[in-house]
């Protein structure tokens, strides 16, 4: 009754069920591990002491930006120079824009400064003259996929969609570092820019969405087994009923 799984149609379902299985469960295995690489990382953050507690250490010294970097307190020096808006930028609820003002720092490089937040209309103050010292927490340059950046362009002239040296390059001449600061102590008319979580520390929607992916690959692990097992159950079915003339 059986001896149907012996054909070459049958064989080619068997190799693929054979193959398919075992990549399924591969997959759903690697998705709960990155998902578990996110748990420990998570973990790893919340045990780490807060950034805010660290003295503040040069800028350079804690390039480039990474899990044990982001949001360190850093220092640099230097003038600072022109100055953008970061447009729909939300803080407690309320849109506005970042204030970032470039600082030419006495290396020569220039660092984007996000000396505050600015309610939407009003008058950004005018940065500092002459040589200062700033410190801020320090993070890595967004990109297209950081919450609040404005990738469709089309912004006015002065302003920025996205805080990096990449978004920089074409609106400066001086060699920017693919890093900022958002500045502790905002000037009069600006509220302070929290730090933002290194990327991959937080248990996020991403984080939940890998342990999401790792049941649809199981899932489908055991769909390929159930459809074996009916296909393999209607052949049968269909044998006996040819055997008995029907």
């Amino acid at each position: 009754m059986y001896r149907f799984l012996m054909t070459p149609r049958w064989w080619g379902i068997n190799v693929f069920v054979l193959l398919a299985i075992p990549f399924c469960v591969f997959m759903g295995t690697w998705q709960l591990g990155k998902f578990e690489d996110r748990v420990e990382s998570h973990r790893e953050a919340e045990e780490r002491p807060a950034a805010s507690s660290l003295k503040a250490e040069a800028l350079d010294s804690l390039l480039p930006v990474d899990k044990e970097t982001s949001g360190r307190s850093a220092r640099a020096r230097g003038r600072f120079e022109e100055q953008f808006l970061v447009p729909d930028r939300e803080l407690d609820g309320r849109t506005g824009s970042y204030v970032l003002t470039l600082l030419k720092t006495d290396g020569g490089r220039s660092l984007p400064v996000v000396r505050g937040w600015l309610p939407t209309g009003a008058k950004a103050p005018a940065p500092p003259s002459g040589e200062v010292t700033v410190v801020g927490a320090l993070q890595a340059s967004e990109n297209p996929g950081t919450k609040g950046v404005h990738t469709a362009g089309g912004l006015p002239e002065g302003q920025l969609g996205m805080i990096s040296a990449a978004s920089l390059v074409n609106v400066v001449t001086d060699d920017v570092y693919d890093a900022w600061i958002t500045l502790a102590d905002s000037p009069a008319g600006l509220t302070p820019v929290p730090a933002a979580a290194a990327a991959g520390t937080g248990l996020d929607a991403k984080a939940f969405q890998n342990l999401g992916y790792t049941a649809e690959w199981f899932v489908f692990a055991g769909f390929v087994v159930f459809m074996w097992f009916r296909l393999v159950r209607r052949e049968v079915e269909a044998s006996r009923d040819e055997a008995l003339g029907l």
